[in-house]
């Protein structure tokens, strides 16, 4: 039962009934229950604040995980690199070295893709960053296995073809130690004998009788048949493929038409004195890749280490050239 409460009247000296409104009454509860209320919220958005929800607390530790999952996947990632760069060095210094195969380009190895927004679309995220270099290593990681790949299709095929690429490079001397009188000039710069200048002499000089035969030092097909009053004088251009010519001038006869096919070490030609010559000779060229090389690491095939030994003291103690 609620308590009455009264008010003293002095006009009438009497104590009356208060009367109490419901608009007071509810002012009143409101009044009374509002500290309640505001403590309530506070502490309740202070636990909100500080204790996460079995949802939020699952979701963190998912988060966690693929961090350390990503962390994990860029270890991995920098074994692969590490292992596909060694693969790399193999493939340029041993395989390609072994097969005779020309350098891979760079820009194949090297390939790019995309542009600086290529990972826009991961902007925005807590680990926005690690994402992004997640995904551009995996993507060099691709680059890189995509041109190892064309590589080794490329040394493959050589493989394939390596019988017949090892009979088409030139291996032998054009002429038979036999017949050699001696060896007059080896590659580099020697003297010329009708100027009297240092040049760069592109090839070897054999001294032997005219009419010695001269042989084919690889697998080809005559490319040429020079016939000039100077420079060259008659000569022969063997084409063997794989990016390998020969060079045979100053002959006094050619014994192949243009376009014929040879095997090594079949009779080409017979030594001469043609051309820009100062004595009987052969002067001999191997080229490579469009670049004329030192033939004399191109004798490996009819050689004894001994031998072999002799004719390169022989090339480089000569000082004067015969052409």
């Amino acid at each position: 039962m609620s308590k009455k409460k009264y008010r003293y009247n002095p006009q009438s000296l009497s104590y009356e009934e208060v009367s109490i409104g419901w608009s007071a009454r509810i002012l009143r509860f409101l009044l009374w229950i509002a500290p309640s209320l505001v403590t309530g919220i506070v502490l309740a958005f202070l636990f909100s604040r500080r204790l996460d929800s079995p949802r939020e607390k699952l979701l963190k530790r998912e988060i966690e995980l693929y961090k350390t999952e990503m962390h994990r996947l860029n270890q991995d990632l920098d074994l692969v690199d590490r292992a596909l760069k060694d693969m790399e060095k193999r493939d340029e210094d041993l395989y390609r070295v072994a097969l005779y195969a020309d350098e891979f380009p760079k820009e194949l190895r090297i390939m790019g893709v995309g542009g600086s927004d290529r990972y826009s679309y991961l902007d925005g995220y807590t680990n926005s960053e690690l994402l992004k270099r997640t995904s551009d290593r995996m993507d060099q990681v691709e680059r890189m296995l995509h041109s190892q790949s064309l590589s080794f299709k490329e040394l493959i095929d050589l493989a394939k073809n390596k019988e017949k690429m090892l009979s088409s490079i030139p291996a032998i001397q054009p002429v038979k130690n036999k017949h050699l009188k001696q060896m007059a000039s080896g590659f580099g710069y020697r003297i010329d004998p009708i100027y009297k200048t240092r040049r760069m002499h592109t090839g070897m000089d054999f001294t032997a009788r005219v009419g010695t035969p001269v042989y084919a030092t690889g697998d080809g097909v005559v490319e040429d048949l020079e016939n000039s009053g100077w420079g060259y004088g008659k000569c022969i251009v063997i084409n063997h493929g794989y990016g390998y010519k020969t060079r045979y001038a100053h002959l006094s006869a050619f014994k192949v038409k243009s376009g014929q096919r040879i095997k090594r070490g079949e009779l080409i030609g017979l030594v001469g004195n043609t051309g820009k010559s100062t004595g009987p000779h052969l002067h001999y060229e191997v080229e490579k890749g469009g670049k004329k090389v030192n033939p004399i690491h191109y004798y490996h095939s009819d050689l004894t280490p001994d031998q072999y030994e002799k004719l390169i003291e022989m090339s480089q103690n000569s000082f004067k050239a015969f052409d």
